[in-house]
């Protein structure tokens, strides 16, 4: 990715322009922050040698320039509503309503997702990782600023609802990881309604074992589901590992993934949500089945090697890097659990 000067310069102007969001103490700013955020993004998304990248990088910027130009129509009529025209009887709660939809549509929650997969399915796996993980922190954090409760029940359910059963008949892998963070998005939400640190230790824990999945997936170039099935007897430990981080990325009990899942069901549980929280388990059932789906078939299913297959030569330091980060995760809520027993 970093072949070029240019590169890294528009990496670290992204990284600049989300820093400028999360500090700011003002809407106009804020806005200014995400401008510069989405066109550092823009450039970094371009590759020469994939052709839907041009595609996808124009749908990423007609959806952001209309979320950020509604953002800028909601600012500046709060605004007015504040400084000029006070005796007009302007609903304060609609300018909220109309902030909050343009920061969801720019962060990908459901029903405003509707350019996430299209987008995820044109990218390369690193850039799907900027997109997925840290394209989300400053959308999210001035999410955390307007806590509108019966919206974000809304969003919630339908990010579940969409996050679910739209992976189900999808054999791309950079499509399902999409639909998997529309999924993962709801259990953000559910955990900022509830506690601030809270969606801000599953975001870190979520982004943890994205990072896992996709260095994986761009260290072996996977992007079908049918390429798992003929690559994966080259080691396997490496097959064992990766399917055991699905797992965990989809929440399954004894590993990482459950932990911060666990502890927005006890949050949610402690407040009597527990409609919403039996709806989100119920429907977190449907993502996982579609992680197992991938795995049952990759594990049980006798697949034959193929003769023509060619041996990839990887690098070492790669291969340990991928091992510590999923030790951790396959690992990580045992060991979490063991020195909290210490102490």
């Amino acid at each position: 990715m970093f072949k070029n000067s240019s590169k890294i310069l528009f990496f670290s102007t992204l990284m600049f322009g989300s820093l400028i969001t999360i500090s700011s103490n003002s809407w106009l700013s804020a806005w200014m922050g995400l401008e510069i955020n989405l066109l550092s993004f823009i450039p970094l998304m371009i590759d020469t040698n994939n052709l839907m990248s041009t595609e996808a990088s124009l749908k990423y910027f007609l959806t952001q320039a209309l979320a950020s130009s509604v953002l800028l129509f909601a600012v500046i009529m709060s605004m007015l509503k504040f400084n000029f025209i006070s005796q007009l009887n302007f609903n304060y709660n609609y300018s909220n309503l109309i902030i909050l939809s343009s920061l969801m549509l720019k962060s990908g929650a459901a029903p405003f997702h509707f350019w996430f997969p299209g987008v995820m399915e044109g990218l390369s796996w690193i850039n799907n990782l900027i997109l997925m993980t840290w394209q989300k922190i400053a959308p999210m954090m001035l999410i955390s600023y307007i806590l509108n409760k019966s919206f974000f029940i809304f969003v919630i359910i339908c990010s579940m609802i969409i996050g679910s059963l739209g992976g189900l008949n999808q054999t791309s892998l950079r499509k399902i990881m999409a639909f998997s963070s529309i999924n993962h998005l709801g259990w953000m939400l559910a955990a900022m309604i509830s506690n601030e640190n809270l969606w801000l230790f599953y975001f870190l824990m979520y982004s943890f074992l994205s990072l896992t999945i996709v260095f994986f997936f761009n260290l072996f170039k996977m992007f079908h589901i049918n390429q798992m099935f003929s690559s994966m007897f080259l080691s396997k430990t490496l097959k064992f590992t990766l399917f055991m981080n699905l797992l965990s990325l989809g929440g399954l009990p004894p590993f990482l993934g459950f932990l911060p899942k666990w502890m927005v069901i006890q949050q949610l549980a402690s407040s009597y949500q527990l409609s919403l929280l039996i709806f989100m388990t119920a429907l977190t059932l449907i993502t996982l089945y579609f992680y197992l789906r991938i795995s049952y078939s990759a594990f049980m299913l006798n697949y034959i090697e193929p003769n023509w297959q060619i041996n990839m030569k990887l690098n070492n330091n790669y291969m340990i890097f991928y091992l510590i980060m999923s030790f951790i995760s396959l690992f990580g809520l045992f060991i979490i659990s063991m020195t909290y027993l210490t102490y």
